[in-house]
């Protein structure tokens, strides 16, 4: 039996977001923003509600499921009211209403079956609903790097850190197009956000000692429309 609430506060000796996950969820929010469908909208997995507060500007009717009963708390407190809030897991999670959008940030990869959790999903989009999914890409050159450091064994392989904060796969846009196959869903867009040579931590110094700037980020943005596989995050936009 997992606990969600503890693998929420296990890193407490080392940073689970960075500075630089901000910027790739501000041009995350750029590229997700055009295929955002009007009417309910729904959250799978808020963390602690960083791209929640992202979404609440766009989405009214905004539902929100978390596993981690403490993570949900820290999410709350920060957005409005009227939001809807439910601590459950996807696979416990019921209910009869259909949802025009449906976000999985950064969430796929802890789930313990991905195509079952999908699969589930797929029945809680609305006729011409859109999934959207966003996940960490194994094959940045930054995670490749850090196999020839020795630092991981493979760029697919979950470190313990990882795994006590609930990943329980890595994925790149192979094995993420197989999973949403898998499941019947249909892709309608797909594609990388920041090409990253860099660590997070690695790219948290470089930005604060003004070694990059604004003009560097939209330039690795831009980089990464063309070589999306070599990109700090992959995402998928799906459809029934």
């Amino acid at each position: 039996m997992r606990n969600f609430n503890k693998e929420a506060t296990s890193l407490k000796n080392k940073k689970y977001n960075y500075d630089f996950d901000g910027i790739v969820r501000k041009y995350m929010m750029v590229e997700l923003k055009p295929f955002f469908a009007e009417g309910p909208a729904l959250e799978i997995g808020c963390y602690k509600g960083d791209s929640t507060v992202e979404l609440e500007k766009y989405f009214s009717d905004l539902t929100v499921i978390e596993a981690s009963s403490d993570a949900m708390a820290v999410t709350q407190s920060r957005t409005r009211k009227n939001i809807k809030f439910i601590n459950s897991t996807i696979e416990d999670f019921s209910t009869a209403r259909k949802f025009n959008s449906v976000f999985l940030i950064n969430t796929l990869e802890h789930l313990d079956d991905a195509v079952l959790a999908l699969s589930k999903i797929k029945h809680l989009l609305s006729e011409n609903g859109r999934l959207f999914i966003v996940v960490p890409n194994a094959d940045a050159p930054s995670r490749q790097i850090a196999v020839f450091m020795g630092l991981i064994e493979t760029r697919n392989s979950i470190t313990k850190s990882e795994w006590a904060h609930g990943h329980r796969r890595t994925y790149s846009f192979d094995t993420l197009n197989f999973d949403i196959r898998t499941a019947n869903l249909k892709t309608l867009h797909r594609g990388g956000l920041l090409f990253k040579g860099l660590a997070n931590f690695q790219m948290d110094k470089a930005l604060h000692a003004n070694i990059i700037d604004e003009k560097y980020l939209d330039g690795i943005y831009e980089l990464g429309k063309i070589y999306p596989s070599f990109c700090s995050s992959i995402y998928s936009i799906c459809t029934l």
